[in-house]
């Protein structure tokens, strides 16, 4: 039986689909191409069967697709052996809690939307535990602990040596919230505002008391690829993240999100705002 096959490996066969689909080929007619047969076709294009650099090169040029760098994004994709550190959790955490910091590993920039809660790269290990212990109260401690353990860990993306530039628009709201004490929530303030002093981080604020804003709804988490085409939205869902990839989508989301930050106060003022926070706690 095919194993579950990631997001990322996901991603790559639905690529490869959406080219042959503008192509006008069937399956079978790529699967022809490349000597196979229908039902190893549809395993690629599920992401449950690998596929060679040569392949990939090989259907990309029978579909037309004169996109080089799109091409070489996804061999990348198709050749990509990563083992990162998330693959510990795999069988202990659900299986999209293995696929953001997958998502995260690999992007070349990172924007975050939050409205209730500081975004989770920025949150502190007692924030974090805080909100994991009310949002599931059934969780013995010992399962909380190996969530924020794996939140914290995903800090790597923004504190590695070759980080990723990350953007966080933060609601007054999820910056007044106490998730904690008000000790926790000092410390969770004063967090923030040393993560906004790197340079590769840019942190903005969405004050209460902006007019005719109706923005509430874009909470998101918006990764980019190698490639436009290759950005992925990340939202939350009943049972955990949410991926989503469709081409109007992303243009959608990217629209939303230079709306929010258009009205968001600049770096500099946001940190005034923060840093004004934290006296008051």
């Amino acid at each position: 039986m095919p194993q579950q096959p990631t997001a990322r490996q996901e991603r790559l066969g639905t690529e490869l689909r959406k080219l042959r689909e503008a192509a006008g080929l069937k399956g079978r007619e790529a699967a022809a191409l490349l000597g196979t047969d229908s039902a190893q076709m549809s395993q690629i294009e599920a992401g449950t069967a690998g596929v060679s650099e040569e392949r990939v090169r090989r259907l990309a040029a029978q579909y037309s697709c004169t996109d080089t760098a799109l091409i070489d994004a996804l061999v990348a994709m198709a050749t990509d052996r990563t083992h990162g550190w998330w693959e510990e959790y795999r069988g202990r955490l659900p299986t999209p809690f293995m696929d953001l910091p997958e998502l995260e590993h690999h992007a070349s920039y990172r924007w975050d939307v939050e409205f209730l809660h500081v975004p989770g790269l920025l949150q502190t290990p007692d924030y974090a535990r805080a909100l994991f212990a009310y949002v599931n109260p059934e969780y013995p401690r010992r399962d909380v602990e190996r969530w924020v353990e794996h939140r914290m860990k995903r800090r790597v993306v923004i504190e590695r040596p070759d980080p990723v530039p990350y953007e966080a628009l933060i609601h007054e709201a999820a910056l007044r919230i106490r998730v904690g004490d008000r000790s926790a929530a000092r410390a969770q303030l004063t967090g923030v505002l040393e993560l906004s002093e790197a340079a590769h981080v840019t942190v903005r604020v969405i004050p209460f008391d902006l007019d005719g804003f109706g923005g509430a709804g874009s909470a998101m988490v918006y990764a980019g690829g190698p490639v436009p085409k290759l950005d992925t939205i990340v939202r939350d869902g009943p049972g955990g993240p949410v991926f989503i990839d469709a081409e109007a989508q992303l243009t959608r989301y990217r629209t939303l999100f230079r709306r929010v930050e258009a009205v968001s106060l600049d770096p500099y003022r946001s940190r005034d705002f923060i840093h004004r926070l934290t006296k008051e706690l």
